[in-house]
């Protein structure tokens, strides 16, 4: 399983939160804590919004650990919205098109999960991509079909319900070829202003999922980055955060919705 960051805020240099904490998320691509593997060294990424509508992307296939381009682009980088994500390939090619985060027009999307037994329905499932996104995959993730799948479905003006009816298309495929591997599907989406955190899990075991609000913004993270995790509180199992720059983030779980104060 992979390890990822997003923070929606004040700006901050990227440094702050990848690479300076104990237990940064380039910490985290060598020891993680809460993961199937320690080790998630196939590959990072780094997304963020600046002066210009569309986010920058830089990912690559080494190890965070041992790039040092990505600690001096962290260190020049300041940003009000950005996402960092080490991978830990489930069966991919380590490519750099298979490395997230994947961004289509304004929008940034990230994954720590898998679909089981993704390659018997890896056709069927891109079938459903219709043909003005698929002009878009770059990669042959379970992933990246998710994101352009779920923008045919309405991602852009309903975030919730376009995954949920994309996550119920995926578990019909799964169904049908008699797939018992799980479905989960720990990620997030932004488009600068807004982020949408979804933790779900077809079997009730989603990978882990923490946020941390403060005046300055909201940090989510796979597990904390201070190694502690008194200050963080969980996003439950089958829940949604979202967030909006300046205001409080609400989770939601089961159609109910409960307000977190800052």
């Amino acid at each position: 399983m992979c390890r990822f960051l997003a923070y929606l805020g004040e700006p901050v240099f990227l440094n702050e939160l990848v690479c300076a904490p104990t237990h940064s998320l380039i910490h985290q691509s060598l020891h993680a804590t809460e993961a199937k593997t320690e080790t998630n060294g196939d590959g990072f990424g780094i997304g963020w919004y600046g002066e210009r509508r569309e986010p920058g992307v830089y990912r690559d296939v080494c190890p965070a650990w041992s790039d040092e381009n990505l600690v001096n682009l962290c260190s020049q980088v300041r940003a009000s919205a950005f996402f960092g994500h080490v991978r830990a390939s489930t069966g991919t090619a380590t490519t750099r098109a298979n490395c997230h985060p994947f961004a289509h027009g304004r929008h940034l999307f990230m994954h720590n999960g898998q679909i089981g037994d993704y390659h018997r329905i890896k056709r069927r499932l891109e079938a459903l991509i219709p043909d003005d996104l698929y002009d878009h995959r770059r990669g042959t993730t379970d992933s990246e079909a998710i994101f352009l799948l779920a923008l045919a479905n309405g991602l852009v003006e309903d975030p919730i319900g376009a995954m949920e009816t994309t996550f119920a298309a995926v578990r019909e495929l799964m169904q049908a070829a008699k797939i018992t591997e799980p479905l989960r599907f720990t990620a997030l989406l932004t488009d600068g202003v807004t982020l949408t955190a979804y933790r779900w899990a077809c079997d009730g075991r989603p990978p882990s999922l923490y946020f941390r609000e403060s005046e300055a913004g909201i940090v989510v993270v796979s597990e904390p980055i201070d190694g502690c995790r008194e200050g963080w509180q969980v996003v439950p199992k089958g829940g949604t955060l979202q967030a909006r720059r300046g205001h409080p983030a609400i989770v939601k779980k089961g159609g109910e919705a409960r307000r977190i104060a800052a």
